[in-house]
């Protein structure tokens, strides 16, 4: 090996005969590693020997073939492999994992080789690999000098161990604020409770009818005590702060019995934390109930009772196309047909049906279910989502061969379902073929009727609204209304949601266009023609009728043509 590394810097043209035989003297006469010697006399820098030798043992440099790994990780490995630091220092060292799910440690060094590193740290890490490595001087001095600093924040001190979390997180304020937060979330109706750490502080908002407020703001010390409150009811990993995780909770709160979906999201202050808030006890709801007009209500209780063919419903997150479909299942269950869903996640469950959750970490992805649903003898399924060709084809497979099929798909209106299809890779004609009507929609705020006033001043087309009004079938007079705010409604002005939608069946003319693969403008003149009416119109059909204001409907959905919405 002495002669290896001497012949191989001589192949590369920096090392001389002479530089050779004088390092290999002092060598024979006072030991060594020829490598050490070389750089001690100037025969050759430290970067070309190291990386020469890394070249000889085939091991990775830092800095080259090697990722520099951060100081923190260098220090939470070590705390998390009860790895002294000092000692790592003391022995000119540097430990880190290249990921938490690896099993793997990286051992950097000049030495990497030397005579009982390794052992040790298999001695105190059995269930690791130790993958050894070269590092420079001058790269280790000043992951040394890094590391030095982030001890003392991040050392085997009681305030940052594992069981100093757990007590932070037992502790009984700790626990009284969290639990009195979900209780004031669920009578405020709020849909998701967001945790927000900033660098001298963190906010917690409710999302409560779709808007983001702020309802606390605490000092940063008491941050991670919440966070590892909720981590541990949660049943996620409470010293993992560098990754991601999910987890759930089943509590009692505001007098409800509610499950709670947990995702932590790693950030520069700390951790993300957004918890969402899923009844058990799903109020009774009916397509009425969700702001369905009468024509609307009776297309899609039609629809639910079809044998076989496709129904989409689309829009963007939390525009409740799942609710929908619940509703519709709900309604449509006579006890006479097998119903299957599969779900990411199973939000509510629904009595005299079968529901299944995807776990795509164990390889039970929505095509997997898909396939031995087929082989259940199912009348309905409902998909929760179809977001990749495979789950699309057996959609439209299963849909053709005598099923009925219910959906989401996240497009802005409801015929650019078609192109998205296409886009995933479906044929135009599978697309066009099964699906039997597709719907888009949004939420808006409901107008609080313990204050809300009569408008002063009308909407421009107020006029046209009315006329679609009667069209529709509606008897009763305009009512518009503008928010006010009250202490029912905390100063909004509203309280609760109701649905917009622009639903259209697909028959045979519209098949034709989209088979030709025509404007989507085109077909929404066709739609047009057969009394479809958009989400804004629609949505000034709740405002006439007092149930939102118009300023609302603004602030969902745009006035511009049927395909731009």
């Amino acid at each position: 090996m002495v002669n290896t590394i001497g012949a191989r810097l001589q192949a590369k043209g920096v090392l001389s005969d002479a530089d050779l035989q004088k390092a290999l003297n002092i060598q024979s006469e006072i030991g060594g590693k020829l490598g050490a010697i070389l750089i001690r006399i100037g025969a050759a820098s430290e970067s070309l020997v190291l990386t020469t030798l890394a070249e000889q043992l085939d091991l990775p440099l830092v800095g080259h073939n090697l990722d520099t790994p951060e100081p923190l990780h260098i220090v939470e490995c070590c705390r998390e492999h009860n790895i002294d630091i000092e000692w790592m220092l003391d022995q000119k060292v540097l430990v880190w994992q290249t990921a938490s799910t690896d099993n793997k440690l990286i051992c950097a060094s000049r030495d990497p080789l030397a005579d009982g590193l390794l052992s040790s740290l298999e001695m105190l890490c059995p269930t690791m690999e130790i993958m050894p490595g070269f590092v420079l001087s001058q790269d280790y001095d000043a992951l040394a000098r890094s590391v030095d600093k982030f001890k003392n924040e991040y050392s085997f001190a009681a305030s940052e161990s594992e069981s100093y979390l757990k007590e932070l997180a037992e502790e009984a304020p700790t626990i009284e604020l969290v639990n009195n937060l979900f209780a004031q979330a669920v009578d405020a109706n709020a849909s998701d409770i967001h945790f927000e750490p900033e660098e001298h502080s963190f906010r917690v908002r409710f999302r409560s009818d779709g808007v983001l407020t702020t309802r606390l703001t605490l000092g940063r010390e008491k941050f991670d005590a919440l966070v590892s409150r909720i981590k541990l009811i949660s049943g996620m990993d409470i010293a993992e702060r560098r990754l991601p995780q999910d987890g759930s909770i089943s509590t009692r709160a505001g007098g409800q019995e509610i499950d709670i979906r947990v995702s932590a999201l790693p950030g520069v202050f700390g951790e993300s934390m957004v918890l969402r808030l899923l009844p058990k006890d799903r109020k009774q709801l009916s397509l009425e109930k969700l702001g369905m007009a009468p024509d609307q209500m009776a297309m899609m209780s039609k629809l639910v009772r079809q044998p076989h063919g496709i129904v989409l419903v689309t829009g963007p997150t939390g525009s409740g196309k799942s609710t929908t479909l619940y509703t519709a299942l709900d309604e449509s269950n006579e006890n006479d047909k097998k119903i299957i869903t599969v779900e990411n996640p199973v939000e509510f469950k629904l009595e005299g049906i079968t529901q299944t959750q995807t776990n795509e970490e164990i390889g039970l992805t929505f095509a997997a279910c898909l396939r031995t649903i087929l082989r259940q003898d199912p009348d309905v399924i409902m998909i929760g989502e179809i977001r990749d060709l495979e789950t699309a084809e057996i959609a439209m497979q299963a849909s053709i061969t005598g099923h009925l099929v219910l959906s989401t798909l996240h497009t802005n209106d409801s015929l650019s379902a078609f192109a998205r299809l296409i886009d995933m890779g479906v044929e135009p004609f599978m697309a066009a073929t099964p699906v039997i009507a597709t719907q888009a929609q949004r939420l808006v705020r409901k107008l609080c009727n313990h204050c809300a006033e009569p408008a002063t001043t009308l909407p421009p087309d107020a006029q046209d609204i009315a006329q679609l009004a009667q069209q529709c079938g509606l008897q009763q007079p305009a009512a518009w209304r503008v928010a006010k705010g009250c202490s029912e409604c905390q100063g909004t002005g509203y309280r609760g949601r109701i649905g917009i939608y622009e639903l259209i069946e697909i028959k045979d003319k519209m098949r034709a266009l989209i088979l030709a693969q025509r404007p989507v403008s085109e077909m929404y003149e066709l739609a047009k023609s057969q009394g479809y009416r958009n989400l804004y119109e629609d949505g000034m059909l709740k405002a006439y009728m007092g149930l939102t204001s118009v300023e609302e409907v603004f602030r969902v959905c745009r006035t511009g043509d049927a395909g731009e919405l």
